[in-house]
């Protein structure tokens, strides 16, 4: 179940810290504390603690154009959430309901804005998701 655990976490990791400068980011952390209350309660306050720093170092970050911030603090969290999930393989599947929360809500879904120029014989191909071009 390691890898499954690793993988699960770094994807809660990710989304945990891209979510702290949207407008979902109360939800988020009401969800990670509660899924700490029944896993660890005694460890859930000292998260509430953690998310809310990391919050304030992501937004002073963001703040002073430190682009690599985030990857760090999305580092950091993989690393906790797979050391909890490690001693509570029972959260799994709690964790999981909660990124399926967050992941498919609108408000946490970013918009898409696409602007492009072309001029003389060039060719502008945009995407928001995946794109395949076959050109002879």
């Amino acid at each position: 179940m390691e890898p499954e655990i690793a993988a699960l976490a770094g994807t809660a990791g990710t989304t945990v810290v891209t979510l702290m400068a949207t407008d979902a980011w109360q939800r988020v952390r009401e969800g990670f504390v509660a899924l700490w209350r029944r896993g660890q309660a005694e460890r859930a306050d000292v998260v509430a603690a953690e998310l809310d720093a990391t919050r304030e170092d992501l937004l002073a970050a963001s703040a002073a154009g430190d682009q690599h911030i985030e990857g760090e603090l999305q580092a950091e969290w993989q690393g906790r959430i797979r050391r909890f999930l490690t001693t509570r393989p029972e959260a799994v599947e709690d964790l999981r309901r909660l990124l399926d929360e967050f992941v498919s809500s609108p408000e946490t879904t970013p918009a898409v804005t696409q602007h492009a120029t072309a001029s003389g014989h060039a060719r502008i191909y945009q995407a928001g998701r995946d794109q395949h071009i076959s050109e002879r």
